[in-house]
């Protein structure tokens, strides 16, 4: 069985050139399935394998804009609607430079298994386009927002696809392209997006989900140790969304997060990570880490080498993918890390995963730790068509169940496939069996 799925993977990588994070993304996906096709063959048969790995449909624009000195620029535009099988298309929207069509096509794979894991009937999907937010008058964001979704307005909709925020499109986006749909369709579809405002159809939680899911996803895999995150040292990368609010809620588990990172370097902060300046500086002013220095005694900046150089218990990579590579890794276990819970996707390289596992630390893969993110997404879509809104404790009761479910089912595919504690085999075995499942009841389509 596992020459099958070595062909199938020979097939995406000839028919994919030069895309390396959606080789990445689906060698480590099928190279789990061995077990799982020894065991079912039937998900080999029908060219289930060949199906999954190929896009139902892939959308690719033009996006011209006018900036505010009058100078026309032209962007590209991406949707990968990638399966359909357990609902419409859901996933982010992603602003940066490095966007191209392999980067959202891995991160739309990505979200197919991560949303089955969620339970909650949604298919998976991404996009985004390679336009840079960051230093844009909010009047050059709003015109290129209004630019991108009148195209993407055609191919998207509460039944088809749902997208949401990545990296780059927060809430001032989404807004935006709100504005643009409501006007081109002549019709309020509140569920045609999520990670909205809460007074147009948001969710409480929505902010939080993403970062709350990793530390609880972290949460639960310490508990299995009869452990628990109180007087943990927990490291961070990233200072957006989902690093802000796995301080959070680390702070609140008993831990001390003692760090957070930006493009021009990574802050320690060994008393622990002051959240309400971090957050005003993040996402009030909009600035960056060395501000936060300048306003925090003892805290310092570190410009080379890398967040995964300081010591600590816990690792929590939410910046992007691939950040933490093997020789990364390794300097973590050393500095006496024994759990990494990935808030990014793919954050951590195919090395990185086989240094954790090889010294049987606890690891939890982005497309089970970090799924709560979209998990609170369709809980603003559940929302949105029952026309009503819960409180934040409801919100937060219902992703933390979410999570440990996630967790569970991660935990007994693992089990169920011969590998006790492996949550990358539990995750992909666990996404991948919900979904084929279901393709194959759809027949071939």
């Amino acid at each position: 069985m596992q020459d099958v799925v070595e062909k199938v993977y020979e097939q995406v990588v000839a028919r994919n050139r030069g895309e390396v994070e959606f080789h990445q993304a689906v060698h480590e996906v099928l190279e789990s399935l061995g077990p799982v096709i020894a065991k079912h063959p039937h998900y080999a048969e029908g060219a289930l394998l060949e199906r999954i790995v190929e896009p139902e449909r892939q959308i690719m624009f033009r996006v011209p804009w006018v900036d505010d000195a009058g100078q026309v620029h032209v962007n590209r535009g991406f949707r990968i609607e990638f399966n359909s099988a357990l609902g419409p298309y859901k996933g982010g929207l992603r602003f940066h430079p490095s966007v191209n069509a392999g980067i959202i096509k891995f991160l739309g794979f990505e979200q197919i298994f991560k949303n089955a894991l969620t339970a909650q009937g949604i298919g998976g999907g991404k996009g985004g386009s390679d336009f840079d937010p960051h230093g844009r008058s909010d009047a050059e964001v709003m015109r290129f927002c209004q630019s991108f979704m009148t195209e993407l307005a055609r191919h998207i909709g509460p039944s088809t696809d749902v997208p949401a925020g990545d990296i780059g499109v927060g809430g001032r986006e989404i807004g935006y392209m709100f504005g643009q749909y409501k006007r081109l369709r002549n019709s309020y579809d509140a569920g045609v997006l999520t990670g909205k405002g809460l007074a147009w159809g948001g969710s409480l939680v929505r902010t939080e989900a993403t970062g709350y899911g990793t530390v609880l996803f972290a949460q639960s895999m310490l508990a299995t140790k009869g452990e628990s995150l109180e007087g943990k040292k927990v490291l961070v990368s990233g200072a957006g969304n989902v690093a802000i609010y796995a301080i959070e809620k680390a702070q609140q588990l008993g831990a001390t997060p003692i760090t957070f990172s930006d493009s021009s370097g990574y802050v320690v902060d060994e008393a622990g990570v002051d959240l309400e300046l971090l957050k005003q500086v993040k996402e009030v002013e909009r600035g960056r880490v060395a501000d936060y220095v300048e306003r925090r005694p003892g805290a310092r900046l570190v410009t080379g080498g890398s967040v995964w150089d300081v010591p600590g218990d816990v690792a929590l990579p939410c910046a992007t993918q691939n950040e933490l590579d093997g020789d990364a890794a390794n300097t973590l276990l050393r500095g006496g890390c024994g759990v990494v819970s990935e808030g990014a996707n793919m954050p951590s390289t195919p090395e990185a995963v086989e240094a954790f596992q090889k010294a049987g630390i606890l690891f939890g893969p982005g497309k089970a730790a970090n799924a709560g993110g979209v998990a609170t997404s369709a809980l603003e879509m559940e929302q949105n068509a029952g026309r009503t809104r819960w409180d934040f404790a409801t919100a937060e009761a219902k992703l933390t169940g979410i999570m440990a479910d996630i967790h569970d089912s991660c935990v007994a595919a693992a089990e169920e496939y011969g590998r006790p504690g492996d949550y990358v085999l539990g995750a992909n075995a666990a996404g991948f069996t919900r979904v084929a499942d279901v393709m194959i009841a759809h027949g071939i389509v």
